[in-house]
């Protein structure tokens, strides 16, 4: 596909089609017909997907660049967000990219905007995460543009950095210490259903609309733990841990798979319950169906956070360390 759509709203654009979130929204746009272009910091991170869209680099130094990027599109969907600040990458910084990125959409005069943000954001909370993304929504609320934000609890997908790498740790590991008791609520929602939802409200005809993404199951998080224990056949014992040594032990296991399995923050969130609910099911996919037929390569290769998104290296990890305990939480675009 090239870039030379110019009739307005023959196109859509899909920001990380080449990551997972995106990619899904991107192939539900492309199985309806719809030309779809990317906006990407790695454009050569998918080479077989990418010949079904027009890839286009992010044009952060250039405002009018950035804007000539998405004129002619109908929708812009946005997953752009980080996980944790690393290098020079923060949490600050994707907060003013994305502020960036509404302006030049209200600018290139795009439809409607369709926002991948997260469940409970707030200014007030304490966590960057979820302080950051209520930022965002408040840009994106004061940009002009019809909007619709889609709110995903923990999102499930092949290869996700969360159940993937829960059931890696335990197919490797002896033992897997969870924080306290486990009992804090998830309802995770899986990526199909947060790709439908998103696709939905592009063509809702509903404006500066909020929707949860959130599954049809809620469980606590020792219970997702023996699920997927049981789905992959694993022998691990889960464990009780005392809850400041989590991001200790989490810390000294990310640097022997030279990755960043959890933070404080993201652990808080979990604790707190910030990725549930308490309203009807959007989602329509279980956990405990998606297991039953997901579970045979589930956690055979360890998804490497920092290797996707930051060295674009390969992301197979060692076999498996021979440590103690294991805990993981991750982001969800």
């Amino acid at each position: 596909m090239n870039s030379t759509a110019t009739n307005h709203g023959d196109f859509d654009v899909v920001t990380g089609a080449l990551s997972f979130t995106g990619r899904h929204i991107a192939q539900r746009l492309i199985d309806d017909g719809r030309g779809v272009r990317t906006l990407t910091a790695h454009p050569d991170a998918d080479p077989s997907f990418a010949t079904k869209l027009d890839v286009v680099p992010y044009r952060w130094d250039d405002p009018v660049a950035l804007a000539d990027s998405l004129r002619g599109a109908g929708t812009l969907y946005n997953t752009f967000w980080v996980r944790f600040s690393h290098g020079r990458v923060s949490f600050e910084e994707a907060i003013s990219k994305s502020s960036a990125l509404f302006v030049a959409a209200e600018r290139a005069g795009v439809d409607k905007i369709v926002h991948v943000s997260i469940t409970n954001p707030s200014l007030s909370s304490p966590l960057p995460y979820f302080c950051g993304k209520a930022m965002v929504e408040q840009a994106l609320a004061s940009c002009g543009v019809p909007f619709t934000i889609v709110r995903p609890t923990v999102v499930l997908r092949p290869g996700d950095v969360l159940v993937n790498n829960i059931a890696w740790l335990l197919r490797h590991l002896p033992l897997f210490g969870v924080a306290g008791r486990g009992d804090y609520g998830v309802r995770p929602v899986h990526v199909e259903d947060v790709a439908r939802l998103c696709v939905e409200a592009a063509r809702s005809g509903r404006e500066c609309e909020v929707i949860d993404a959130v599954g049809p199951e809620t469980y606590t998080f020792v219970e997702i733990v023996e699920l997927i224990r049981t789905a992959v056949g694993s022998r691990s014992r889960i464990v009780s841990l005392p809850t400041p040594i989590v991001p200790l032990v989490s810390r000294a296991l990310g640097l022997l798979v030279h990755d960043v399995l959890l933070t404080g923050d993201e652990l808080r969130g979990l604790m707190d319950g910030l990725v549930t609910t308490d309203g009807p099911a959007t989602g329509r996919i279980a956990l405990s169906e998606w297991l039953a037929d997901s579970a045979d390569g589930l956690g055979e290769v360890y998804a490497s956070e920092l290797a996707r998104h930051f060295e674009q290296a390969p992301t197979k990890a060692p076999a498996g360390p021979d440590v103690a305990h294991g805990a993981e939480l991750a982001g969800t675009t």
